[in-house]
């Protein structure tokens, strides 16, 4: 299984993020395109589809701000419901490396494209996670997202204009094999012609869903922005891969408490199983090795007492 660490390489103009630049307009943004990785992301539950297409736009999404913002650990796209979708979750880490899911209603219910009928409790937040010096708990950064949109891309437009008081252009597809994104916004400053944002603007408006989809980096912003010499940056390729490991899921094991903990042993017939939802590797637990991460956790606490 590939790591959460490294992506391997992407095939020809997919499963690649790319940047870019449009000098002569003062306009940077982001290109991703995912196939291979969303397929993977995909195949691990069944979802209605208009569930799947938003995992599918979340995903790229992830991607697409990872290539935006500083990242050096991990970046999520999350959106929580009350109703027929409960939960919404995609990563995007610094290598390259994504996951996602989506969690529904046990009741079942429609899913709605549109983020307004969600309901007044729902939340749409993007996250990152910067690992910290020492190694200790991460340095989080979160930003809440207004649902005042039809649309994931729509709201993230919104969101970037608020946060960064930078125009931006934002437009997300997703179908059963592919998904991508493309991300503009203005350069801070005075780069660019007076009317650069607006002509580069009129021509991102004709680019629709399917050609997005279908179109490799290359040849969709030579279509779009050749005339205003648009330079690709550079880029990273893009991969599924789960972070989860046994010790992450010991850490959370401990955070349940003793009795809770082995009351999920008692129950399973003696070996608790916790199989990750995101990539579907089960881990197993017996209770011995459930008494043992309760010691090394109560010798872990005690430690700066004896010191003292």
């Amino acid at each position: 299984m590939t790591t959460a660490d490294h992506a391997p390489p992407a095939a020809e103009g997919r499963d690649r993020l790319a940047r870019f630049l449009i000098e002569a307009a003062g306009v940077r943004g982001v290109h991703v395109r995912l196939d291979e990785t969303w397929r993977q992301i995909r195949e691990r539950a069944e979802y209605p589809p208009a569930a799947a297409e938003l995992l599918g736009e979340a995903a790229a999404a992830a991607a697409l701000f990872t290539g935006h913002a500083k990242v050096d650990g991990r970046l999520s796209v999350q959106l929580r419901g009350a109703g027929a979708l409960r939960t919404l979750f995609a990563e995007c880490t610094a290598a390259g490396t994504l996951r996602g899911i989506v969690q529904l209603a046990e009741d079942g219910g429609e899913v709605s494209r549109d983020l307004r009928q969600l309901g007044d409790q729902a939340v749409l937040a993007i996250t990152i996670e910067n690992p910290s010096v020492g190694g200790r708990d991460p340095i989080r950064y979160q930003g809440l997202v207004a649902l005042e949109s039809d649309s994931l891309a729509g709201a993230f437009e919104g969101y970037f204009r608020q946060s960064e008081q930078l125009p931006t252009r934002l437009l997300l597809a997703a179908d059963g094999d592919r998904a991508a994104g493309l991300m503009l916004q203005k350069l801070p400053g005075d780069g660019g012609d007076e009317d650069g944002w607006t002509r580069v603007g009129a021509l991102f408006d004709t680019l629709g869903s399917a050609e997005l989809l279908d179109l490799p980096a290359e040849a969709l912003l030579h279509r779009l922005f050749h005339e205003d010499g648009v330079q690709l940056l550079g880029g990273k390729p893009l991969a599924f891969a789960c972070s989860c490991s046994r010790e992450r899921v010991e850490a959370m094991l401990v955070s349940l408490g003793r009795e809770e903990a082995e009351a999920a042993v008692e129950a399973a017939g003696g070996q608790a199983q916790v199989r990750c939802e995101f990539c579907g590797q089960t881990y197993r637990f017996d209770g011995d090795e459930v008494a043992g991460l309760f010691a090394a956790a109560a010798a872990e606490l005690e430690a700066p007492q004896r010191v003292q």
